[in-house]
């Protein structure tokens, strides 16, 4: 039986791509049902999580997913001064979820996991990634803007998704910590997933 996870993010973007690069997680027995994001484009904060959180539980009480998978944005901050909000103030607030909850992060924005997979996104583009040091992704600056001017034309969630489903997941996590800890973390964790990527709590 399949392992069911929802993953909480902060947007259009994340909602429409991340099921794209986690899809081959399935052949291992998990599966991301859901990615759940704020409405009206309003932030990902504590209470934002916690409010996500209990809908989906609430919404699927005969059959609750094993899992949440909260991913934030953390703008090149320091992950763990980014994630310690979330990691210290939403188990209070989601007490009767009888689920793991754990969190991961994009170092800049989620594009940049796209430059990991700097031969796949060329070939999708038509073009080279342009003076963008791929063999660091994490530390690309701005990773959305560069995308944006490198395909020309508008930049939508929707070709964010056609981006991420031409990709390769392992590519992508052998370049990428942290992806590579966004996709520990919705497999449960790896010894390999850097300790600023992932925490977990059984609520």
């Amino acid at each position: 039986m399949s392992k069911r996870v929802i993953v909480i993010a902060s947007g259009e973007t994340e909602r429409l791509a991340l099921p794209q690069l986690v899809g081959h997680l399935r052949e291992q027995g998990v599966v991301v049902e859901d990615v759940r994001i704020p409405p009206r484009n309003r932030g990902l904060d504590v209470e934002m999580a916690a409010k996500l959180i209990k809908s989906v539980w609430y919404e699927n009480l005969a059959a609750p997913p094993d899992k949440f998978v909260v991913v934030v944005d953390v703008d090149r901050a320091d992950p763990d001064k980014a994630l310690e909000a979330m990691r210290s103030q939403l188990p209070a607030r989601v007490p009767e979820i009888e689920a793991d909850v754990l969190y991961a992060y994009a170092q800049a924005h989620l594009e940049a996991w796209y430059f990991a997979d700097v031969e796949n996104l060329r070939n999708w583009i038509g073009r080279a990634p342009g003076h963008v040091d791929t063999s660091m992704p994490d530390e690309i600056d701005n990773p959305k803007l560069h995308l944006q001017h490198l395909l020309g034309r508008v930049y939508t969630a929707r070709v964010s998704a056609e981006i991420a489903g031409a990709l390769d997941a392992a590519t992508i996590a052998q370049r990428s910590p942290s992806f590579r800890a966004f996709v520990a973390a919705v497999l449960n964790g790896s010894a390999d997933a850097p300790p600023a990527g992932t925490g977990s709590r059984r609520l």
